[in-house]
């Protein structure tokens, strides 16, 4: 191991001691038992070496945001003949139907469905490999297009929150897992993560094995977790401060 990369697993340790120790704060003030919420870090940017340090750490959820990105880097770390990190592979980014077929061939779970064309499209690609994938409903906190995400309060035969659900539920290839979001801009993030936790709750009565919520980033995941966030998806307080994107 290089110099740089004692230096850099060194760096990595630290910052993961300290979210962890937030999310024991966390769950524990909620009340809730401290294995109950997955950390899921986000890697974007960042190097696949990265990602096999934070395996060798523990890590083993691993979310991305750009399937170009995530391709590569499931490719540099799938498990070969001497085995591998054993990584479970998140795709959490708004995704375009073309991209579909090379998503479900690396991601176990797909936290981004916000429309019926995707669910669709995402099904048909799943169909391909041989076992079904695991999807949340992206939910709108806001209504704010562009940001993603289904609304909950809407009938819309395209993005509305049930017709999604009823379309994931109609596909054979696809297992509907739960709810995810991002918290509006600009805002506390409690009253949102309040909301999804209604839209859940609902979804959980009609549907009881989609118990997963995804919700929380470094900055929010105390009132994600509050909330009954299950999954929380860590990027900066991980890994650092990203490197700016040209």
């Amino acid at each position: 191991m290089t110099v740089d990369t004692e230096r850099r697993r060194a760096e990595l340790a630290d910052r993961l001691t300290a979210v962890r120790s937030r999310l024991a704060a966390a769950t524990a003030a909620a009340g809730r038992p401290a294995d109950s919420v997955t950390l899921i870090a986000v890697t974007k940017t960042y190097p696949a070496a990265d990602v096999r340090l934070l395996a060798e750490l523990g890590v083993t959820d691993v979310g991305e945001n750009r399937d170009q990105e995530a391709a590569a880097k499931a490719a540099e770390l799938a498990p070969g003949p001497s085995g591998g990190p054993g990584l479970r592979w998140h795709f959490v980014g708004q995704l375009q139907r073309n991209k579909c077929r090379s998503v479900v061939g690396y991601a176990d779970l797909v936290h981004s469905v916000d429309r019926v064309p995707l669910a669709r499209a995402l099904a048909a690609a799943a169909g391909r490999r041989g076992r079904p994938l695991d999807v949340l409903v992206q939910v709108s906190l806001d209504g704010v297009t562009g940001r993603g995400g289904a609304l909950p309060d809407s009938a819309d035969a395209v993005t509305g929150f049930w017709p999604v659900v009823e379309c994931i539920l109609g596909q054979s290839d696809l297992r509907l897992a739960g709810v995810m979001a991002v918290a509006p801009l600009d805002q506390p993030p409690e009253p949102a993560f309040a909301r999804l936790a209604e839209v859940s709750a609902q979804l959980r009565a009609a549907v009881p094995g989609a118990w997963m919520v995804s919700a929380g980033m470094s900055a929010d995941l105390e009132a994600a977790v509050d909330a009954g966030a299950t999954h929380v998806r860590v990027g900066s307080a991980l890994l650092g401060k990203r490197p700016t994107l040209r």
